[in-house]
């Protein structure tokens, strides 16, 4: 991308002079300063279940046919935020905050919101003699609440000698207005409007945050009284009913808990706690984060056992499946790892988040080419992630194909937000694919747009 491209009149809620290109090459650029500075949770699972739910939003939002892409956050703080060409992240602390997927849905449909109303480019039309990198680079750091941006530092400098005003202020009336349209997408996604009010108040009152230790979304989302007055009076209009969480909603909080816990003891006495309380699902999803935390003690054994019950008691419930085959791996018996996975693919053969974890079983039974087959048959019809390439890198090198490897492993980098790596992978995949016309000259094509975002990038630092 040239550093020319500049930022147009982004206050156009139109966005006419915004082209779609743009905006998708803003998003993606933002999503990889959002990786350089921040970890992205690519748990399979994880990021199935968040792009279930936020697409499920999208789909009946008042722009539909806009693209989103959702993600989690691994970090525990309360935050969750929209960037540019629809990339919508949620931290791990928020999910875990929310006791009910209405109120993780009310957050999304919130951030939705904010995308198509187009009130992030309102926001940020005082930057608009930013280029698009820059502005990527900026973005991320204020969103995530960091304050070292990876990318665009004479941007940053005139930032801070005031040259540039670059922040995120929704003002109030953009407020009310994702609220109250978020709303509406909640109704017509069938989860609860009144979510949002609750959630909101539960923001505000069991924190108690002041000061520095504002979270980042009260700094660019202020909860008020007021505010959620209004959220409940809009939320009364609509009319009162059940809406009970799924299965997955419970599970996921679940995995996440088991995984975020540190001291494994602390988690252990936790799912116990639950186990007294509850319905007999909620106990068994208790039972299956007990397990999650028994595989990192290395009691695989117990793990097997309960999972293993779990299994026969929900087949259709595939993250059992999987939890099951990852005590095998955890235990050392790849064979009935892969049997399992095998057997599941047949049961779910559209589960992205199996096929995955089969992947990386292969990779670690030592059967690389397994592994390459999977996933390239999957990259027909899917667009590759980062964990995809990083695993067909491992794939081709253990078959001995080192410039398919370099390769993968260059875009691996590149979507983490790290040109200079992905650029020296390029370089090691040239050389290692003398002989190869063809796999030589898409190398060499990526290897000089790489060069050329890494120049524009250095022009860019100059002035």
């Amino acid at each position: 991308m040239s550093d020319s491209i500049q930022l147009p009149d982004i206050g156009d809620s139109t966005g006419t002079l915004f082209t779609p290109e743009q905006e998708r090459e803003f998003g993606e650029m933002f999503l990889r300063q959002v990786r350089s500075q921040a970890t992205i949770d690519d748990d399979p699972e994880i990021s199935d279940y968040i792009q279930t739910i936020g697409q499920k939003l999208a789909a009946n939002s008042d722009n539909p046919r806009q693209s989103f892409n959702f993600f989690v956050v691994a970090d525990p703080n309360i935050n969750a935020f929209a960037g540019p060409g629809g990339q919508i992240g949620v931290n791990s602390g928020l999910i875990l905050m929310a006791d009910e997927e209405s109120e993780l849905a009310s957050v999304l449909a919130h951030e939705i919101a904010h995308v198509t109303q187009r009130h992030l480019y309102q926001s940020l039309e005082a930057s608009k003699r930013l280029s698009i990198p820059s502005a990527a680079a900026m973005l991320g750091a204020i969103l995530l609440g960091t304050k070292s941006p990876q990318a665009g530092q004479a941007a940053l400098v005139a930032l801070q000698a005031g040259a540039t005003q670059f922040q995120i202020n929704f003002t109030r009336d953009n407020e009310q207005e994702a609220d109250s349209v978020g709303m509406q997408t909640l109704s017509r996604s069938e989860f609860d409007p009144r979510a949002m009010p609750s959630f909101f108040e539960k923001l505000q009152q069991s924190n108690r945050y002041e000061g520095r230790n504002l979270p980042e979304f009260l700094r660019t989302h202020p909860v008020t009284v007021s505010r959620i007055s209004e959220t409940r009076a809009r939320a009364e209009v609509f009319p009162y009913k059940q809406y009970p969480d799924t299965a997955a909603f419970q599970i996921i909080r679940t995995k996440l808990r088991a995984h975020t816990i540190n001291d494994t003891g602390e988690a252990t006495q936790y799912f116990k706690a639950v186990l007294k309380q509850g319905t007999e699902q909620q106990q068994d999803i208790a039972r299956y984060g007990l397990a999650l935390v028994q595989i990192k003690q290395n009691k695989t054994a117990e793990a097997r056992d309960t999972l293993t019950k779990l299994v026969r008691k929900y087949p259709e419930q595939s993250h059992f499946i999987n939890a099951l085959a990852q005590a095998e791996i955890a235990a050392g018996r790849y064979n009935e790892a892969l049997a399992l996975f095998d057997q599941a693919l047949t049961r779910f053969p559209e589960n992205r988040s199996l096929l995955l974890e089969a992947s990386q079983a292969q990779l670690l039974a030592g059967k690389p080419e397994r592994t390459r087959k999977l996933l390239t048959d999957y990259l027909r019809h899917a667009k590759a992630t980062p964990e995809i390439n990083q695993m067909l890198a491992e794939a081709y090198t253990k078959l001995g194909n080192e410039a398919e490897g370099h390769r993968y492993m260059a875009e691996y980098y590149y979507h983490a937000g790290h040109n200079r790596a992905a650029i020296l992978q390029l370089k090691l995949a040239l050389q290692a694919a003398k002989g190869n016309f063809y796999l030589s000259t898409m190398i060499d094509q990526r290897l000089g747009e790489l060069m050329e975002e890494e120049r524009a990038k250095r022009e860019e630092d100059r002035y």
